[in-house]
């Protein structure tokens, strides 16, 4: 780990912050969505994103009180994050290590229509592989909750010599 990123850990209060921070300075895109870190836990985490029209697929004969779908992607790309930044939540050194995606697969179960949060389980984390489980939820207009899109990433872990 860098000086630099320990100076920033030593700012922080707990991982969940230092992650948010994490994403706000470092990941412009996540930062532009509005992406947030919900909960932290050992080899769990929950990202979430607000429900955005800018995101949405076009409906041009949609009616107006109608939401438009949010697009797969978006909540392809909380899988795809939170499934590697879960993997950090069992190192002892959670930005020691460079982590990029090997695999990904969506599976999506129904369209997305509100406030998105994405869950990642940590199936196993190895030394130089981990895998994580993700699951998708998504408010309806009434207010249920319900799975939008699950999900599987595998994921290269480049430790420190």
């Amino acid at each position: 780990m860098t000086e630099d990123m320990r100076t920033t850990m030593d700012e922080f209060d707990d991982l969940e912050s230092l992650l948010q921070h994490f994403i706000d300075e470092n990941q412009e895109f996540l930062s532009w969505i509005g992406t947030r870190v919900d909960d932290v836990g050992d080899g769990t985490m929950t990202l979430a994103l607000p429900y955005d029209e800018k995101l949405s697929n076009t409906r041009p004969n949609a009616p107006s009180d109608e939401r438009a779908d949010l697009h797969g992607g978006v909540a392809a790309t909380l899988i795809d994050t939170v499934g590697g930044l879960a993997l950090r939540t069992e190192m002892d050194d959670p930005f020691g290590a460079r982590i990029a995606t090997i695999n990904l697969n969506v599976n999506y179960l129904r369209p997305a229509v509100g406030d998105l949060s994405a869950t990642a389980n940590v199936v196993r984390l190895g030394g130089s592989v981990g895998v994580s489980e993700i699951t998708v939820e998504s408010t309806t207009p009434d207010g249920e909750t319900k799975e939008v899109a699950t999900g599987q990433g595998a994921y290269r872990v480049f430790r420190p010599e």
